[in-house]
């Protein structure tokens, strides 16, 4: 799990969106990110994104010569 950057979303909320202290540790983390706009939510993974993850980390094929001995 990452860290908030605490200092910066204070910032966007009390100094940004003008938010009294009390009302912006109130909110929600979804509530902050609506009031942000929605640069502020994840993007999605697009098919762009996927294609280039899939050549960084490509699956590997499975042994296929799986032999176990009970000794």
């Amino acid at each position: 799990m990452s860290a908030l950057d605490w200092p910066a979303l204070m910032r966007a909320g009390m100094a940004g969106l003008k938010l009294l202290p009390r009302d912006f540790w109130q909110l929600t983390p979804a509530e902050l990110r609506l009031m942000l706009g929605d640069a502020a939510a994840p993007q999605p993974l697009g098919r762009d994104r996927l294609a280039a993850l899939m050549q960084a980390f490509p699956d590997r094929p499975a042994p296929q010569n799986k032999e176990t001995t009970d000794d």
